[in-house]
């Protein structure tokens, strides 16, 4: 007897080993114990509503990344009180907007244009990173040519600042050459700078702001020179006159007739849009102009004097004495009788000669010192230029849409406008031509975008493939998932009830051989019928349940 119970008490030779190696050796194979925790009844039954949520996960996690629009950065290295202010006006205006690791403003690409409007509208940001802020961050034992840079680096920042104070600069770079100092005079140069400005729309540089530009940038930067300061705005053109004075002048001629001849474009602009409406029409003008400077001056004098002073003397002869000498010699002619003119000194016998011819003697000769006063009349003119010598206006006129050409007397009555809108004067040459004309339909249909470029495509096909991955998981994962729940509720429930009536019994059916219809026919009394029906119940809980839940409803129905 106890040979037999000793091997009972004992570990089987076969069975795991017990106590911490057994615990060890479970930790050691951690998949074994994921299945066995997966094989558990509740876990297993779990597992379908696990999966299907996680699956409602997925499909909300890929909605949320295809819904949101990508971003692009709006600001990058604003202050704080720039972002404040930013974010603000943004979430004002109904436009999302969010940070990145950076802290860097972003928002919506197809929403990006349209806040740096609504910003630049409001003067935002405010300030600009960069300037002399950037000496700020120089760590300790940088080398001197990293600091030279640095402080390069920040006037150019704070030049460009300067220069976009002006209202028509929009952006502004600066770039400055500054050459290695040397002790050599010999050696010396003379630093440059070069300047690029972004205008704003419509907008020009005067020739006045160009050179205080120049002179900004060439008094900010000890030794330069304003000939050694270059502007070039965003179309590639030169604004300053570094070249020959005929070019600058040419120039100047140039730009002065283009300023004419787009003053009377756009009055009559103006003019006809009201009338014929946008894109109905076309001008062209030509003005030429007179650019040539003269300056004229006159002066001019009365031609009969006034005598202002006179000095003199004259000696007089007897008239009396009997003319001699050879006849006909001019020297033997006696004078004639002198007259006394106003102003002049009389002779000291004067008194007789008043009283009478006899006896007056006869001047023989004189000399006299006369000052006379003439007037004097001065005149200076000096003509501008820039007198339009000829214009040459030529209209274009679409014909309407209703397909009737324009009648003579509007084209007549249109003609006078343009004539009475440019100034014409018939005296200077004037020419002022209006026609009406069928437009091609290359030069005035414009060439709408393909329907896949439109604006709302890429909205519509995120939100679309969004819905599709919807769909999809729950076609295709959450329907069959709570179709299998439901059929296996339904055939868990009989062997549930099956498993409660064999519990409540407490009998222990095991080790019995199966039971079945023949062995229940052939029953040889009640309490035998009995225990086979149990046994029937434990081997086919299915057809029991179906059993009972027939006798059921049958009683409900009698």
């Amino acid at each position: 007897m106890d040979q037999q119970l000793a091997p009972a008490s004992g570990p089987a030779p076969d069975g795991p080993p017990t106590g911490k190696p057994g615990t060890a050796l479970g930790l050691a194979n951690p998949l074994k114990q994921v299945s066995g925790f997966i094989a558990q009844p509740a876990v297993k039954r779990s597992l379908p509503l696990v999966f299907m949520v996680g699956l409602i996960a997925a499909a909300f996690l890929a909605w949320a990344m295809v819904r949101t629009p990508p971003q692009r950065i709006l600001f990058a290295s604003l202050s704080d009180a720039d972002k404040a202010a930013v974010t603000q006006a943004l979430d004002t205006a109904g436009i999302e907007n969010s940070f990145d690791g950076a802290g860097s403003i972003t928002v919506a690409e197809e929403e990006y244009h349209k806040a740096r409007m609504l910003l630049a509208s409001q003067d935002l940001p405010k300030s600009t990173p960069g300037g002399y802020a950037i000496l700020d961050d120089l760590p300790m034992g940088i080398s001197r040519a990293v600091e030279g840079e640095r402080l390069r680096q920040a006037r150019e920042t704070e030049l460009a600042k300067s220069i976009e104070e002006i209202d028509s600069v929009a952006e502004a770079r600066v770039h400055l050459a500054q050459p290695e100092s040397s002790v050599f005079v010999r050696d010396q140069e003379s630093p440059s700078a070069s300047v690029i400005v972004r205008l704003e729309p419509g907008r020009a540089l005067s020739d006045s702001q160009v050179r205080s530009i120049i002179n900004l940038v060439a008094s900010s930067v000890p030794g330069m020179k304003p000939d050694a300061v270059t502007i070039v705005d965003q179309m590639g053109s030169l604004l300053s006159a570094s070249s020959g004075l005929d070019e600058s002048i040419g120039d100047q001629r140039i730009d002065y007739q283009r300023r004419i001849e787009e003053k009377y474009r756009t009055q009559l602009y103006k003019l006809l849009t009201p009338m014929v409406g946008a894109n109905n029409f076309s001008a062209e003008i030509q003005a030429e102009v007179n650019l040539d400077q003269s300056q004229a001056t006159s002066e001019s004098y009365d031609k009969d004097g006034l005598i202002r002073n006179e000095q003199g003397n004259w000696t007089s002869k007897d008239s009396g004495a009997a003319a001699g000498g050879i006849p006909g010699a001019l020297s033997n002619t006696p004078p004639t009788t002198a007259q006394v003119k106003e102003g002049t000194q009389q002779p000291a016998n004067d008194g007789a000669a008043a009283g009478g011819d006899a006896g007056q003697p006869a001047k023989t000769s004189e000399e006299y010192a006369r000052t006379y006063a003439h007037g004097k009349q001065v005149s200076v003119t000096q003509s501008m230029p820039g007198d339009v010598t000829r214009l040459s206006v030529a209209v274009l006129l679409r014909d309407p849409a209703t397909g009737k050409p324009r009648s003579k007397a509007e084209i007549q009555k249109i003609t006078d406008l343009v004539r009475a809108a440019v100034g014409y004067d018939k005296a200077r040459g004037d020419q002022v031509t209006v026609i009406s004309e069928a437009f091609s339909p290359s030069a005035t249909d414009v060439s709408e975008p393909a329907w896949y470029q439109a604006d709302w495509v890429p909205m519509a096909a995120r939100n679309g493939t969004a819905v599709l991955i919807a769909l999809l998981v729950l076609m295709l994962g959450v329907r069959p998932l709570s179709k299998a729940l439901l059929k296996k509720r339904e055939e868990n429930e009989p062997a549930k009830l099956v498993e409660a009536t064999a519990g409540e019994n407490g009998q222990e059916t095991a080790g019995e051989p199966p039971v079945s219809i023949d062995m229940l026919a052939s029953a040889r009394n009640y309490d035998e019928r009995v225990n086979l029906v149990r046994g029937f119940t434990r081997d086919n809980p299915a057809r029991a349940a179906l059993a009972v839940r027939d006798m059921i409803q049958a009683d409900a129905k009698g």
